[in-house]
């Protein structure tokens, strides 16, 4: 399916690994140009090597609402504009109610929270003044299925879904869509820091039977930025093998 991206803008934030990096990769396949950022500059080069010539590598922290906004307007530079925006961050630490200090939340806040709206004010005003844009946010199951070890990640990540799906209905009148995925259990070196190496282990927690696999999420992505996706908005869609359990 030609999801008619070709020549298109995006800027895919955390893209050094993960599922930032299996978008940033789906996105190049469909012909995008790509500005990806990470906090480490090797291993930003590597990962935008691996993506081909053209991708555009910028050195820039979103875990701050100021490192967001830093990494948007470069994108914007050294793109010429911003026409799709991937908002990614890494985790805060897990932990719980008894185990987490107050002065705790505040980070977590700004890097699953303030960084996707710090992102969002950078890039999507341009996007309504051309009437096309596309907003794909990767969040977690989280929000819609709190884990108790996670409380950081569960309370920002859930102030997030709620941020982008009051934007969406803003927006939609202006040709911009604003969705947010819900990633599960994918073979991330994120699940590895909480979960350890067994994949197989954690498999037998997912009805799909299996870990997910970075490269369809990130096609997931892409098709959420096409062209046929431009009727989808104000979504928050779980990515999970069956994770998530409820029915709504």
């Amino acid at each position: 399916m030609n999801l008619g991206l070709s020549g298109r803008r995006a800027a895919v934030a955390a893209a050094s690994s993960g599922l930032g990096f299996a978008a940033a990769r789906a996105l190049v396949a469909e012909g995008v140009e790509v500005a990806i950022c990470g906090r480490d500059r090797d291993r930003l080069t590597v990962a935008a090597r691996q993506l081909g010539p053209d991708v555009r590598p910028v050195i820039a922290d979103v875990g701050t609402p100021e490192g967001a906004t830093a990494f948007v307007r470069e994108a914007q530079d050294a793109l010429g504009g911003v026409d799709i925006l991937v908002t990614n961050a890494g985790g805060p630490p897990p932990g719980g109610f008894a185990s987490t200090p107050l002065d705790a939340y505040g980070a977590a806040l700004d890097l699953n929270l303030m960084s996707t709206v710090a992102m969002c004010k950078a890039a999507v005003p341009a996007m309504q003044e051309r009437g096309w844009g596309r907003v794909v946010a990767i969040t977690s199951i989280t929000v819609r299925q709190p884990i108790p070890t996670l409380i950081l990640s569960n309370t920002a990540r859930a102030g997030a879904t709620g941020f982008l799906k009051t934007l969406a209905l803003e927006v939609a009148k202006d040709g911009v869509t604003v969705n947010s995925l819900l990633p599960g259990f994918h073979a991330t070196e994120r699940l590895r820091s909480l979960r350890g190496g067994d994949w197989d282990k954690v498999a037998a927690e997912i009805p799909a039977g299996r870990v997910g696999d970075p490269g369809d999420f990130g096609a997931f992505v892409a098709f959420l930025a096409s062209e046929q996706a431009g009727y989808v908005t104000g979504s928050a869609i779980p990515v999970d093998g069956g994770e998530y359990s409820g029915l709504l």
